[in-house]
């Protein structure tokens, strides 16, 4: 087995390798600088432009642009009617959101285990899952793209649209994500197989927005209940209060609107629009930087490690992976090092890595809301025991690549 030669402990010099960043060049300048001139920085034309774009890229009939990500889950159990006595499912290996959304509206939550090779939602469990709700109860289901590689969206949708259960994607990780399904490529946000997808744009994601977020849908019911709840529960038409809508000569007065349902100010800023809309047009050049890191990161690690000691997550067939991040799953007990060590020591050397994710189920909100534990989730729980994120973004060469597997090696080996 060849193996790295680590020649990068004492140059103190080198760069910093976060485990994620943003990619800003001159064009997203201009892009906001000519908002930041322009008569609108937000509720502006820069927004349906941008929706325009990202409607296209995914190919979804409707997109709706809001906050962040977070607001976008939460706009998509508003639209459909979610609430007390419902119960919504998702995975518990990803980011809070998902399984916040649902109590925002008072919903509850049940978890679905993950396949431990991949950290995606297991078909299997879920199946489980949906066979325990006897009375019905469950009514959406939020599978997540974890670390961006499209998860088994066709089985999912088929069973919980068997029983009577929406799907809403989560591909916050995954965004250009696709996947081949009866001879046929789909891209995750213009796909049959969900109801909506909910996208997020925070400066680690594939569009670096500062913050901001989207829902796809091909349902345009859907999508008129998404945009009305992004902006107060406004609307401006189809009034109840007929009387003062309309004036002496029965046409509506300009200055009126209604609100016939609670909503929020989930909307994006034209400033944010603008640079996503000039981010987009880098996206594919993104994900291929992407999937060339995650292939030299792949030999790197075969070269390196014994595959039970140090190993990435596994490949879902007919994907094309998205790489948002690129997570390793280590047996820090082989090595005789914490994985606390193990990360203070890259961040020493240079290095930086996270962890993806805590379960949601050890969460101390959830264990006294549901009185979960450990040993509830095992595959999640023994995923999250070994995962570790390395540094993942396009600017990384593929000397950065060597250097962070070099370190890696010398950290886990006690040479550094």
């Amino acid at each position: 087995m060849q193996s790295i030669k680590s020649a990068y402990k004492k140059s103190s010099d080198l760069k910093f390798l976060p485990y994620g960043r943003q990619h800003i060049d001159d064009s997203d300048i201009e892009a906001v600088t000519a908002v930041l001139r322009s008569d609108y920085l937000t509720q502006g034309p820069a927004i349906e432009k941008f929706e325009k774009s990202l409607t296209a890229y995914v190919g979804a009939p409707e997109s709706i642009a809001c906050a962040n990500g977070t607001a976008a889950l939460h706009l998509a159990m508003l639209a459909l009617r979610i609430g007390q006595g419902d119960i919504v499912v998702t995975s518990p290996n990803t980011f809070l959101a998902d399984a916040n959304c649902a109590r925002y509206v008072d919903a509850d939550i049940i978890f679905s285990d993950i396949d431990p090779e991949t950290g995606l939602m297991d078909p299997e469990s879920l199946e489980e899952v949906l066979a325990k709700d006897k009375d019905g109860n469950i009514k959406a289901v939020i599978p997540v793209h974890f670390a961006g590689q499209p998860c088994d969206l066709p089985k999912i949708y088929q069973m919980a649209r068997q029983h009577g259960a929406w799907v809403i994607d989560d591909a916050c990780h995954a965004l250009g994500g696709s996947y081949r399904f009866e001879d046929k490529e789909y891209r995750l946000g213009g796909t049959p197989h969900s109801d909506m997808t909910v996208f997020s744009f925070h400066p680690v994601k594939h569009l670096a927005m500062g913050e901001g977020g989207a829902i796809t849908t091909a349902n345009p019911g859907l999508a008129k209940r998404l945009r009305r709840f992004r902006n107060h529960g406004m609307q401006k038409e189809e009034f109840v209060e007929t009387g003062m809508a309309k004036g002496t000569g029965g046409a509506v007065n300009p200055w009126y609107y209604e609100m016939q349902e609670l909503g929020f100010n989930y909307r994006l800023t034209d400033i944010q629009a603008a640079l996503g809309e000039s981010q987009l047009k880098r996206l594919d050049w993104s994900l291929a930087e992407r999937n060339r890191i995650a292939a030299t990161y792949h030999r790197l690690l075969k070269e390196n490690f014994p595959e039970e000691t140090v190993s990435s997550l596994k490949n879902r067939e007919n994907i094309h992976h998205a790489y948002h991040l690129y997570v390793v799953q280590i047996d820090f007990g082989h090595f005789g090092r914490s994985r606390a060590e193990v990360m203070n020591d890259l961040r020493n050397a240079g290095i930086g890595t996270q962890v993806h994710y805590i379960p949601i189920h050890l969460q101390p909100y959830y264990r006294a809301l549901y009185d979960t534990g450990e040993g509830d989730f095992p595959n999640a729980e023994n995923y999250y025991s070994c995962a570790l994120s390395l540094p993942m973004y396009p600017d990384l060469t593929d000397e950065d690549c060597r250097r962070v597997i070099s370190e890696l090696k010398a950290v886990l080996e006690g040479e550094n």
